[in-house]
């Protein structure tokens, strides 16, 4: 039986397919990512949370005219599947193969070569901008994490984005996750966007109604939307976003294709900055991954029917980091941990357990660790 993602070369492809076959395609994509990851390794759990939302953006915007420009960038697999290099899947992580994030060389679809995190904004700014230059109408978007979010360079181009009048779309890609989970005042924000119950409520009584309504209701339709987005601007505390100058729309359930492909379309027609805020479950779709995300962040080839890795356990210098950390911390009372939403990939994930009140996760941001490592230390 023929695949949907056999038919599927180009976003050319993707657009002509109907929202069955997208949902369809979804779980295909997902299962490639799967094999994939279990025999070459790979970042297995960042991928499987945005199959949707990535799905949705290309079926949107017109790439690579539009500009997509990916945070961090290890969530690009689906990107790359659906731009033409799903063939090059296998020689993932391979001398010579299909790089593991967006490469300008790779592909005209892949528009900057994403290094370290927090930067996808600044990027996204300086196209629109020069866009606004070369008076060009090409869409710019951004799709950054809520554990960049928490990056200093990533709310500097919020600030000047907001400022700057500018069209500019920011997907905020919320799955409660960085690596390790999220901490600090940005996640504790964004987790009261994400739990305001009576506008979920009032949210579905108003979809309903809109289904409700005869078929070329159009102006009808359009006016009750505004509604409910002018419920939601009372409702949802954006106000973060709102005051440094964005248009908020959110929060979506990132699973939903439909719903996101309806909000992406209001974005393309909105004037000036707007965030779209995403919530998506890291993992999805792959019950290993989704009960250990951070195992499966960056994972080495393992078995697809219960998860466990197949590379034989060894001590890494992280472990002997760690286990050092914790000898001397017990001599000394004055010792304490830094990280950078990094606990467990720097060996420290025993140290917490052992000394709660020693170790300090600043989130994404190793400028500020430091500094603060250099009054705490």
């Amino acid at each position: 039986m023929e695949k949907i993602l056999d038919r599927v070369n180009s976003t050319e492809d993707l657009k002509r397919l109907t929202m069955a076959e997208k949902k369809q395609l979804a779980e295909e994509i997902r299962e490639l990512i799967i094999n994939t990851v279990s025999q070459n390794g790979g970042h297995l759990a960042s991928n499987l949370g945005v199959v949707e939302l990535t799905m949705a953006v290309h079926s949107v915007f017109n790439a690579p005219k539009d500009k997509i420009i990916w945070d961090v960038g290890h969530q690009s697999y689906v990107h790359k599947i659906l731009t033409g290099r799903k063939d090059q899947m296998p020689t993932l992580r391979q001398f010579g193969g299909m790089a593991g994030f967006p490469k300008a060389q790779e592909s005209e679809y892949d528009v900057f070569d994403t290094g370290h995190s927090s930067t996808s904004i600044s990027v996204a700014l300086g196209m629109a901008m020069a866009r606004d230059l070369n008076k060009s109408d090409e869409h710019v978007i951004a799709i950054i994490g809520d554990g960049a979010l928490t990056g200093g360079m990533a709310l500097e181009a919020l600030n000047h984005a907001g400022a700057s009048k500018t069209n500019l779309v920011v997907i905020l890609n919320d799955n409660e996750m960085s690596i390790s989970k999220n901490v600090g005042g940005i996640s504790l924000f964004l987790s009261k966007a994400r739990t305001k119950k009576f506008y979920k409520k009032s949210n579905e009584y108003i979809k309903k109604a809109i289904e409700k309504l005869p078929k070329g209701s159009n102006k009808i339709i359009k006016f009750v939307r505004r509604i409910k987005y002018s419920i939601k601007q009372l409702l949802i505390p954006n106000m973060l976003f709102e005051d440094i100058g964005f248009k908020y729309l959110g929060p979506i359930d990132g699973h939903n294709l439909a719903e996101l492909e309806n909000i992406l379309r209001i974005s393309r027609d909105l004037e000036g900055p707007i965030l779209i805020h995403v919530v998506t479950k890291k993992g999805k779709g792959y019950k290993p991954a989704e009960d250990n995300p951070d195992k499966f962040h960056s994972a080495s080839n393992f078995d697809i029917e219960t998860g466990e890795s197949k590379k034989k356990k060894e001590k890494d210098y992280s472990k002997a980091f760690g286990d050092k950390l914790i000898e001397i911390a017990e001599k000394n009372p004055k010792v304490v941990a830094v990280t950078a939403a990094m606990k467990d990939g720097t060996g420290l994930t025993e140290f917490a357990k052992r000394f709660p009140d020693r170790i300090f996760d600043v989130g994404i941001a190793e400028q500020h660790a430091l500094r603060l490592c250099g009054r705490t230390c």
